[in-house]
């Protein structure tokens, strides 16, 4: 038997109280009380008993009122009615009013007791996990929700904005107008395609399994560098790399590049406009089994009102976030795939640094 389960018994006899936990203390952890206000304050005390045992024929409050009274703070325990006397109107009433999940007569016998505590703990478990499973689907509804909504908002401005330049356009000659328009729909057409990326990474993050391989991240750095070649000297940012890989590291290359260049992306995307010296850092340590990453920018930095939500979907919290609120979103469930960490300092007008580690598989 689990001697983890607790158990509460209340009933008004002492002798009762006295032998109930004589004879299942080695099995279960029980605490007994007189009363039900007793009773009451051992379950704010220990919030997780499972069951609780009260009988019905108590002074100042029935069981069953008292089982009515406490079903929406303490909505888990299993609730068992002890009674020597069960005529069909207490048997509907408790049923209506306390939610009883059984009755035990008294006096009770031993292997009674312990056949509902075992049929009760079955019950609290399934319960448990139910309502886990619940507030789960609760929030994919929600998340869902946003989803649906993101997804109408964001899709809709650029192509709305490559509608009104090809409007536009029909009623200009002059060829340079015509370019100017044209430079508008081609930034429409990135943000697009931007989101359509995003899109993509949201859902790789949920299907499959993970697809591992051994990662060389001198070879991958190099890539990385070349990648952003264009953005650095464009936008005159200075792009650090430091790798030091002593060991083989097994990982999915593709969920790695994806939280890489969602931060990366970030670090450059978010540097103060007109600061001097911009920079980002990245360092990458493979060592004892797992993967280190640092990322630190010289940027508008984060808010601290802001730092506790900068991962959940859709999330902007900048005037300059130009972006669809899913690339921290991404990289947390990227990290959670890989069963990695994250973490974030940072400082408005000053920059950011995240720090990430990811085991060896």
């Amino acid at each position: 038997m689990q001697k983890e389960i607790k158990i509460l018994y209340i009933d008004d006899e002492v002798n009762n109280l006295v032998s109930f936990k004589a004879n299942f203390r080695l099995h279960y952890q029980i605490f007994t009380a007189s009363d039900t206000t007793e009773g009451l304050q051992i379950l704010r005390h220990h919030p997780d008993i499972r069951v609780i045992f009260c009988d019905q024929r108590m002074p100042g409050e029935l069981g069953v009122d008292f089982f009515n009274r406490i079903k929406h703070d303490f909505s888990q325990p299993i609730r068992i009615l002890l009674t020597a006397y069960a005529d069909m109107e207490m048997v509907i009433d408790a049923i209506n009013k306390g939610h009883i999940f059984r009755f035990v007569r008294k006096p009770w016998v031993e292997e009674e007791i312990i056949s509902a505590i075992e049929e009760a703990n079955k019950f609290y478990i399934a319960s448990s996990l139910l309502a886990v499973r619940n507030e789960e689907l609760q929030r994919a509804y929600d998340e869902l929700d946003k989803f649906a909504y993101s997804v109408s908002h964001d899709l809709r401005d650029p192509l709305t904005g490559i509608l009104s330049a090809i409007q536009l356009s029909s009623k200009f000659d002059e060829i340079e107008k015509v370019r100017e328009l044209l430079f508008l729909m081609d930034g429409s057409v990135r943000m697009l395609d931007a989101y359509i990326d995003s899109l993509r990474d949201y859902y790789l993050l949920r299907r499959g399994e993970l697809t591992l391989s051994t990662i060389d991240f001198n070879e991958l750095m190099d890539n990385i560098r070349q990648f952003y070649t264009v953005y650095i000297q464009n936008n005159d940012v200075a792009f650090n790399i430091d790798v030091n890989q002593q060991e083989v590291f097994q990982g999915d290359k593709a969920v790695i590049e994806l939280i890489l260049h969602n931060l990366l992306s970030n670090a450059f995307k978010y540097q103060r406009k007109h600061a001097d010296n911009k920079m980002v850092n990245l360092s990458v340590d493979v060592k004892e089994g797992y993967l280190h990453i640092e990322i630190s920018d010289t940027g508008i930095g984060i808010s601290p009102e802001y730092i506790d939500d900068i991962f959940k979907l859709f999330f902007r919290g900048s005037d300059q976030a130009t972006g669809m609120g899913f690339g921290l979103y991404n990289v947390q469930s990227a990290l959670l795939k890989v069963q990695g960490t994250i973490e974030v300092d940072s400082l408005p007008d000053v920059g950011t640094h995240f720090k990430i580690k990811i085991p060896s598989k």
